[in-house]
């Protein structure tokens, strides 16, 4: 391996770094504004600042005839994908520790080896199989002590972060199938317009507040309060919000074309330090040994399939 690619590796392997850094930083100030803003709200301003940045990008790589794909009906399922991850992992982050959500949504990426198979015609032998199950296994060993509704425990609040990244999962194996003929320019203003339209839809019918009460759960209250004016000291984390929401696509999308993903894949589990150290910090929060436990067994399992992906792909290509 020569120099430039080595050095070309370890560029792509900072971008993820970079990349989850500012992920957790997002999270972290989502979290933060969860008790005063309805979600759709949050994600409206943030993409009207993001799509600033975005065309941008845009017209920096071909300009705007790079939108007509003619392959609308899976951008737009894509759009929906990643707005039902988004929203469900925000909704949970606003009822539970941020590492405990992170750690759940990790699952995302045994997901996408598994829908890699009917979607893209890709092969996953024993091995991986059997590294999925003991992921999911994971999973359980971390919603298990939750799943209680009464005194420290979340219910079916703790099911939101693995749907998240069910749908996440979804969207990624799209990403895959759509970035052989799409710019990713042009792939992140599909989505930014899609939570646009959707955020104001979802103001028209519930923008007034009137399907929560101040008795209801803390994911429903972020999810469909009324919208309010945001307050002097609450732009500048909104704003920020829209610039980390284009730069993060940005660098992981230079991230794995600059490296092969499973080098750099399995630098997405730093994210976990990152939600440790906000949720500590800044809300004063730490999870439950199960939570540690099960994220231990989960990130191994997502490890192993990388790399074993990884293998199989040097094989076939020598």
């Amino acid at each position: 391996m020569n120099t430039t690619t080595v050095n070309t590796a370890r560029l792509g392997i900072l971008c993820m770094l970079a990349g989850m850094f500012f992920i957790s930083m997002n999270d972290m100030l989502v979290k933060s504004l969860s008790s005063g803003y309805p979600l759709h709200q949050l994600i409206l301003l943030r993409s009207v600042v993001a799509i600033v940045f975005t065309v941008m990008l845009l017209m920096y790589e071909g300009g705007l005839k790079l939108l007509n794909t003619g392959r609308w009906l899976l951008h737009g399922m894509r759009a929906v994908f990643i707005l039902i991850a988004n929203t469900a992992l925000y909704a949970a982050i606003a009822s539970m520790p941020l590492a405990t959500a992170t750690s759940l949504y990790f699952v995302a990426p045994l997901f996408v080896t598994l829908l890699s198979i009917p979607v893209l015609g890709e092969t996953v032998g024993p091995r991986r199989f059997l590294a999925i199950g003991v992921g999911f296994a994971g999973v359980m060993i971390m919603m298990a002590p939750q799943f209680s509704m009464g005194e420290g425990g979340l219910g079916w609040v703790v099911l939101l972060p693995v749907v998240a990244a069910a749908f996440y999962a979804s969207m990624s194996v799209l990403t895959r199938k759509l970035g052989q003929t799409s710019r990713a320019s042009a792939l992140a203003l599909h989505m930014q317009f899609a939570f646009i339209s959707i955020s104001a839809l979802v103001w028209l019918v519930a923008g007034d507040g009137r399907f929560v009460t101040p008795d209801s759960n803390p994911s429903m209250q972020f999810l469909l309060r009324a919208w309010v004016w945001p307050a002097p000291a609450d732009w500048l984390p909104i704003l920020g919000l829209g610039f980390m929401s284009a730069i993060i696509g940005y660098l992981m999308t230079q991230a794995y074309r600059l490296s092969r993903a499973s080098a750099v894949a399995p630098f997405e589990y730093v994210l976990l330090i990152f939600s440790l150290f906000w949720g500590w910090t800044v809300f004063g929060e730490w999870p439950q040994a199960s939570t540690l436990v099960g994220a231990a067994i989960v990130i191994g399992s997502g490890v192993y399939v990388f790399v074993r992906e990884g293998r199989l792909k040097s094989k076939r290509a020598a």
